[in-house]
């Protein structure tokens, strides 16, 4: 694979230029939890050429509209807007697409028994990530600021992780088991189809669960493959490179 994507891994090809992220939706390839893998992996996984995924990736970051690199948010602004784009909109649609999904089983969960594991799926995911989105706002976001600012002269904050690599890997390990539950959501869901005796209801709740998966996929995304990359640097710049 001639390519300069060959040796990127996928999460650091998306990070480069978000319009990639559209492809490797195209076929199926999860960038934000397995961001760690290379393309060619991906590939091999899914059974899909490399050379075709490439031929895409390659059109899609020729196109001529501007795009910003996810790589140039300052740390202290990413942060900032993942807490005020996505975590905000966590809160905002989970009480909106639960209150969806209960009368959804009340009125056609007998015909489509899919329907009760959904529900049991979504609220597994959104109480797992209000208390993931705590421990992040309370905890380890603001040890991250405090990193930052050693750039602009602040002194180091205490080295109370270890090294931050400890909490990230809990993140990390919290967003896999928020992937799961993604992917079983969307196979229940026929990726989203509202069946045929479908009502409005149903249709509009399944566009909210499509919106909500895109939404957490591109914040995942942000934290494992641009913030906590930028966080280890900064923990290695301020000479804490702490113990595992």
């Amino acid at each position: 694979m001639a390519s300069r994507f060959a040796d990127m891994t996928l999460g650091s090809i998306v990070a480069e230029d978000y319009r990639a992220a559209a492809v490797l939706d195209r076929y199926g390839i999860d960038f934000c939890c397995s961001g760690k893998r290379t393309l060619e992996e991906a590939c091999s996984a899914k059974g899909c050429r490399p050379a075709a995924v490439v031929a895409e990736l390659e059109r899609a970051s020729g196109a001529t509209t501007e795009t910003r690199s996810d790589n140039a948010w300052e740390t202290s602004d990413l942060v900032t807007h993942i807490v005020t784009a996505h975590h905000a909109y966590v809160r905002q649609a989970v009480p909106r697409i639960t209150a969806y999904l209960d009368k959804l089983v009340a009125v056609h969960g007998a015909r489509h028994p899919e329907l009760p594991r959904v529900a049991q799926h979504f609220e597994e995911l959104a109480n797992e990530l209000l208390m993931h989105m705590y421990k992040e706002e309370e905890i380890l976001f603001p040890y991250v600021r405090s990193l930052a600012a050693v750039e602009s002269g602040a002194p180091a904050p205490p080295n109370v992780f270890g090294t931050v690599r400890n909490p990230i890997r809990m993140m990390e390990a919290e967003h896999a088991g928020a992937g799961q539950d993604l992917v079983m959501i969307r196979e229940l869901t026929s990726d989203f189809h509202t069946p045929a005796d479908g009502c409005a209801t149903y249709s509009v709740c399944y566009q909210e669960l499509e919106a909500f998966d895109a939404d957490l996929r591109r914040h995942i995304h942000l934290e494992n493959n641009v913030l906590f990359p930028k966080a280890i640097a900064l923990e290695r710049t301020a000479g804490l490179n702490g113990v595992d």
